[in-house]
């Protein structure tokens, strides 16, 4: 194509770029395989197509978007148009004057969004809107605020929607569409005909783990301390289904609103209280279930230092019980003996497996803790030919500061130049972030949502051979979303499929209208 430089388009890529010349489509394509390209080769044929009209290029971060633009500096040659960021930082008088001039805008959706309700601008001369991780656009996200106005001020619209992953929910994936305006969806997965050929190998390990007798006796007698909050809450008639982590969130949610609101109910009163510790009790089962001892004795002190402080009756009444106590001192016992999770164990033999058949890897550990990541960390780094990093968000949590976007982007800088050879990243690690290809993505939980699984397992089998591996303890909350997440994607795919085919049906009938 006219403009690409050295890019030779591969075939699936030119029959989704056919499709989103004709229509607004949705594009569902696994982190890796392309999707950037295609969006550069619709915004040359759209400004071809309309000389004088601008190309706007939507994503989550600051840093996704900036990442476009270097994208698209590296591949269009300098006297193609003007390309420029918009940020928060950049004056509002500035960004009006320099959206005069510019040919593509890189922007956050809530920078173009606060724009245009303040008349900075219109849309009138865009004639292509991109929208990326578009799986964001539902509810009231910005990237809806903007899609609407676009459809109404724009002379010639086109939108192109950029996702790994809708999601699996007819409902939500055909929200996504109603709020893009999306008239086709195209869809690849790695095992597509038309993508296989061009990528790797991919490996997939399953890793079951016991949980140790151990642990089990502390399981036991956490479940007993849950067990006593759970039947107060069903005694006061304010639980009345399942008693997970979920169902007592909603719960607690429901209280806190009823409270606001000024309803008195005695049961609601004493019921808050309740539920509050039984959610602590469900967060301190999972860390000892499926991710490390270390972190679970943090977070139990973490309660006993509330406790001192008295900053909640419930939870000095949580850690003056016996079976808390013991608990504690459990946990401080087995780490004495140097007990850890088999799963961080485990960790340490795959990574040092790996190294040891290729001291230059590259390893990403998904987790979905700060602490859990902490540890991993720490612990890898003790292991020769190893230097691992926490990459993590910007946000600080419980006293601990987050990473500022120079600070991830030298990490990530260092990870490109081998300097850094395994990130134990949170879920920043999962979404757009120019992350180099690696050789291995290790899960050290599964997670139950299609999106950030098959956003992650896209780190690797690019252009070399790849490798993911899932650690699961046994009978735990691992092994339910290992099998949701699997069910999920399934579900996906099918929900795409009916909603194509509705596309197709609309488009059969007004053919159809047009024939008459």
């Amino acid at each position: 194509m006219e403009f690409l430089q050295n890019i030779q388009p591969r075939e699936y890529q030119e029959k989704i770029f056919q499709t989103c010349i004709k229509k607004n489509c949705l594009v569902v394509l696994p982190t890796g395989l392309g999707k950037t390209l295609i969006a550069l080769m619709l915004v040359i044929q759209r400004m071809k197509e309309f000389p004088g009209e601008r190309a706007v290029f939507l994503a989550p971060t600051k840093p996704l978007a900036e990442q476009h633009l270097n994208s698209f500096k590296k591949q269009l040659p300098e006297l193609f148009g003007d390309m420029q960021l918009f940020t928060g930082e950049v004056k509002p008088e500035k960004r009006k004057k320099i959206w005069q001039t510019a040919d593509i805008i890189f922007s956050t959706p809530q920078c173009v969004a606060n724009d245009l309700k303040k008349n900075l601008y219109n849309l009138s001369n865009v004639c292509l809107l991109i929208e990326d991780e578009a799986h964001r656009c539902i509810k009231n996200y910005d990237y809806n605020y903007v899609s609407q106005e676009y459809q109404k001020q724009s002379l010639h619209p086109r939108i192109l929607g950029l996702t790994a992953s809708p999601g699996n929910d007819v409902s939500r994936i055909k929200e996504i569409c109603k709020n893009l305006s999306i008239e086709e969806v195209e869809l690849r997965t790695r095992d597509s005909d038309d993508v296989k050929k061009y990528l790797q190998e991919l490996k997939f390990e399953k890793i079951l783990v016991d949980l140790p007798v151990e642990f089990e006796e502390i399981k036991h007698l956490l479940t007993k301390l849950l067990n006593e909050y759970v039947e107060e809450l069903r005694y006061r008639s304010v639980l009345f289904g399942p008693a997970n982590k979920i169902s007592l969130l909603e719960l607690q949610k429901k209280i806190s609103r009823a409270l606001s609101m000024g309803n008195k109910n005695y049961n609601y009163m004493l019921g808050a209280s309740a539920c509050a510790q039984a959610i602590k009790i469900q967060h301190a089962l999972e860390l000892l279930e499926t991710q490390t001892l270390e972190g679970f004795n943090k977070y139990l002190k973490a309660l006993l230092e509330q406790a001192s402080k008295k900053q909640s009756k419930g939870v000095v009444k949580l850690v003056a019980k016996p079976e808390f106590n013991f608990i504690f001192m459990q946990s401080n016992e087995l780490l004495a003996k140097n007990h850890e999770h088999p799963k961080l164990n485990e960790t340490n033999k795959l990574i040092k497996k790996e190294i040891e058949n290729s001291p230059t890897v590259k390893i990403i550990i998904f987790t979905h803790f700060r602490d859990t990541a902490n540890i991993l960390s720490k612990n890898l780094n003790k292991i020769d030919g190893i230097n691992a990093k926490v990459f993590i968000g910007q946000a600080s949590k419980a006293g601990e500061k987050g990473l500022n976007q120079k600070e991830q982007k030298n990490i990530i800088q260092e990870f490109s130049e081998g300097k850094i050879n395994i990130l134990c990243a949170t879920c920043i690690g999962e979404e757009g972030l120019d992350i180099p290809e690696v050789n291995a993505v290790i899960f050290y939980e599964p997670v139950s949502s299609a999106i950030r699984t098959i956003q992650r397992s896209g780190r690797t089998a690019r252009l070399n051979k790849g490798k993911i591996i899932m650690l699961i303890t046994k009978k735990t909350k691992d092994e339910f979303s290992f099998y949701i997440s699997k069910a999920r994607e399934k579900k996906m795919k099918k929900a795409i499929e009916e909603i194509r085919g509705d596309f197709m049906k609309k488009d059969k009938l007004e053919l159809q209208r047009k024939l008459i």
